[in-house]
């Protein structure tokens, strides 16, 4: 398609809603599989683009991967990987080409990671940085910094401690913590900026612990991970919390009562959180051990709200604050200006293009209160954004999403769920 004409409900939801597995929690899941010795099986995988693209790449890397439906059966171990030079296709995948340039380096090499125009604009640097000092060879091919890039790991790597920022992306941290305990005496990763979705780096520990790492230390500005080494399994992938905002948030628009099963009280994500903000802003809430319930009877009120472990969720919550009474100003998130567009500047055009009052500033911005009209919007390659104006469409009439297939990235299947909305 080439654009998605919103049509707004124009009555309260009653709706029950699936979503997707975590795309975050598949990817650390799948690296975790691919260096265990012996099978693993995955369910609930996701089948957005962001996971293909590992799928993908750890085909390339020479191991056995299927997949049947929502289930994922990989034979994996370092004994399978091929000696290269090969390409990795990461098509427009941040998460997926960070982690696969980190597991690159435990294999023989050399391996060349790409992916398409938009993602060689994404900053790879203090990736490449670390793993530099690590004693990995890596080459940019084009821009330093950036993909596409080619690695070749030392045949040992026996440093003790290395240093990485932590306030761009927590994404470099995840990648080098999942390859830590196949290093001599694994890794102490030292932060010399705060760490950004802290939320993330706890996830990676949890997985890395299903599969058999245990101790990870999590510490304000020092990252411990011991030497070890994960075992096969069969693991259940969690719904997808950031997808899960999007249905959610719908009903936080229009009112009535909107279900997500499966999104329980005990999430590893910190984006399951996302419905106690839209507690904060009038509606009402119930998680439990079956799923999360968001409901609406009464006004939305716009908040306050730092969302620097909510960050994928800002673009949801823009399009919600433009329909509450007053200001939602939302801060903590100026890194978000380095994802799949300028989360910050793209998205505040946007909405702006639809008489919604929203400005961005140097550590977020501020939605008020707006009459939506007719307008396209324009997606900026991101999937977030293009999710986040669909919400916009459901409670204003007149809204035009360009480049919609963009939700592909994580979430395949959402304008299917949009029309079943109704």
């Amino acid at each position: 398609m080439d654009v998605y004409r919103v049509a707004p409900l124009g009555a309260p939801i009653d709706a029950t809603v699936w979503v997707p597995g975590s795309k975050s929690i598949a990817n650390r899941a799948l690296v975790c599989a691919a260096l265990a010795d012996g099978q693993s099986v995955l369910s609930d995988v996701p089948d957005g683009d962001d996971t293909e693209a590992m799928l993908d790449s750890l085909r390339v890397f020479g191991l056995e991967v299927e997949r049947v439906d929502s289930t994922v059966t990989i034979c994996g171990g370092l004994q399978f990987f091929r000696k290269g030079p090969l390409t990795l296709p990461t098509r427009l995948a941040g998460t997926t080409s960070r982690f696969v340039t980190a597991l690159a380096c435990l294999g023989p090499g050399p391996y060349t990671i790409d992916g398409a125009a938009p993602l060689r604009r994404r900053p790879m640097a203090p990736l490449h940085e670390a793993l530099t000092a690590m004693g990995v060879t890596v080459r940019a091919l084009q821009e330093p910094g950036h993909l596409p890039v080619t690695v070749q790991g030392p045949t040992d790597v026996t440093l003790d401690e290395v240093h990485i920022r932590g306030d761009i992306s927590s994404q470099y941290l995840t990648a080098l913590m999942l390859i830590a305990p196949y290093f001599t005496n694994g890794m102490r990763f030292v932060l010399t900026t705060p760490l950004v979705s802290r939320p993330y780096v706890r996830i990676t520990a949890a997985v890395m612990a299903s599969f058999g790492v245990t101790g990870v230390e999590l510490g304000d500005r020092i990252i411990t991970v011991p030497a070890g080494r994960y075992e096969a399994r069969d693991y259940i992938v969690e719904p997808d919390a950031s997808s899960a905002g999007y249905p959610l948030a719908a009903a936080a628009i229009c009112g009535g009562t909107m279900r997500v099963p499966g999104l329980t009280d005990t999430s590893m994500q910190g984006d399951a959180a996302f419905c106690h903000v839209l507690a904060r802003m009038g509606c009402e809430v119930r998680q439990d051990a079956t799923g999360t319930t968001v409901s609406r009877h009464g006004p939305l009120r716009g908040i306050e709200i730092d969302m620097v472990d909510l960050s994928d969720l800002v673009p949801t919550l823009a399009a919600v604050g433009a329909f509450a009474e007053g200001a939602t100003d939302i801060h903590g998130v100026g890194f978000i200006r380095n994802k799949e567009s300028d989360r910050l500047t793209d998205l505040c055009v946007e909405l702006r293009r639809a008489g919604i009052d929203a400005t961005d500033n140097r550590d977020g911005l501020v939605v008020r209160q707006s009459r939506p009209h007719t307008a396209t919007l324009g997606t900026h390659h991101d999937h977030r954004l293009a999710m986040a104006f669909a919400l916009v469409g459901l409670g204003a009439s007149g809204i035009i999403v360009e480049d919609p297939d963009v939700v592909s990235k994580s979430w395949p299947d959402f304008w299917s769920m949009i029309e079943g909305l109704r």
